[in-house]
């Protein structure tokens, strides 16, 4: 069923893997129709994160070959082009699929950009809007009635859309690593969406974290309620934290940095200690002395993305006022590529959002 919706939208399509030039805006985008279960939103804002361009430059490589050009998905690619990326959108349903009660119409919604393809819990078969389907750099975006949520919130669309990737993310891997009220955190890229997500998630379980940032933001970290910070590249990095920590032991290392800092990281672990990681802007290829890992018995985790149950409890940390969003910077669709280039670049902290022109 649509209610006076226009045939053609504004959009940013990536048509291929590569540069910028990949990303094309247009206006003649066709606007898509729900199908039987779903609802289609008219966006008002879409957070961007490191997933977009890592997808489009396809950087993901693959088991055999980690410079392969590869796509998101270890098994069973299902990214096809032109793709609209986007994946923390928030909107308003303006027309619903059958099937779907029409009083829902008008509903301000955060999407939950997952597809699950499972009933359970596993993500071993994880998937996302702006991947698998269509996402949120669009005025309109078409997806399942279950995944667009309401939020009892006074927060603006803009804000509410810095949270569900990056704060997703960051719980799973709290979650996958049982951070427990009185640990201690170590996150590393803690300015990020990710880790300064991650910052405001460990306080909210009463956990301590300790944050690794880039020279300038070390005060904004302390704002938003790290313990600690740590100067990246500032001397030597197990030294730093021990000071930074009076010596008390690290229970869990959050990284989303990877590369030279990672054998450091496990040396900064206590014994049982445990490491997650959701992400690798510094290398994905590591050297690991599988030494360190059994004779201090730790716990080595990937992760990416979250289940249902974890976006319930980010829904429940937002209304309750838990976590605060931290908006970076805000840019029109058609600056798409500008929006890009400052968000490469990583001299903010928290997210950048793309809003309709």
């Amino acid at each position: 069923m649509m209610h006076s919706v226009p045939k053609t939208m504004a959009a940013v399509q990536l048509i291929g893997h590569g540069g910028l030039d990949k990303l094309v805006y247009s206006r003649e985008v066709p606007v898509p129709a729900p199908a039987a279960g779903e609802v289609l939103i008219r966006v008002t804002a879409c957070g961007m994160n490191n997933t977009d361009v890592w997808v489009r430059q396809g950087a993901y490589g693959t088991e055999d070959d980690p410079s392969a050009v590869s796509t998101w998905r270890r098994h069973g690619n299902t990214l096809t082009f032109p793709r609209v990326q986007g994946t923390d959108t928030v909107g308003h349903i303006v027309a619903v699929g059958d099937g779907v009660d029409t009083a829902r119409i008008g509903e301000r919604v955060m999407v939950d950009f997952s597809i699950y393809n499972r009933d359970d819990d596993s993500l071993a078969d994880i998937d996302y809007m702006g991947h698998g389907r269509d996402g949120g750099y669009a005025e309109y975006m078409a997806l399942p009635a279950e995944n667009a949520h309401v939020v009892a919130t006074d927060l603006t669309d803009v804000e509410l859309a810095t949270f569900c990737c990056a704060y997703l993310t960051g719980e799973r891997m709290l979650e996958r690593a049982r951070l427990a009220a009185g640990e201690r955190i170590l996150v590393t890229g803690a300015s990020g969406g990710v880790g300064s997500a991650i910052i405001q998630l460990a306080r909210a379980r009463g956990a301590i974290p300790i944050a690794v940032a880039g020279p300038g933001k070390e005060a904004a970290m302390l704002e938003i309620g790290a313990e600690a910070v740590v100067t990246r590249g500032r001397g030597d990095l197990v030294e730093a934290v021990n000071e930074a920590v009076g010596g008390e032991p690290i229970d869990v290392v959050a990284d989303l940095v990877g590369g030279p800092l990672f054998n450091d990281l496990l040396k900064i672990l206590r014994p049982e200690g445990r490491y997650t990681t959701a992400g690798a802007i510094a290398g994905p290829v590591v050297e690991l002395d599988l030494r360190t890992m059994y004779l201090k018995q730790l716990e080595l985790h990937g992760s990416s993305q979250g289940s249902r149950a974890d976006f319930r409890r980010l829904v429940r940390y937002i209304e309750d006022r838990k976590i605060r969003p931290l908006v970076g910077g805000v840019y029109p669709l058609s600056e798409f590529h500008r929006a890009q280039t400052d968000f490469m670049a990583k001299n903010f902290v928290g997210k950048l959002v793309v809003v309709p022109d």
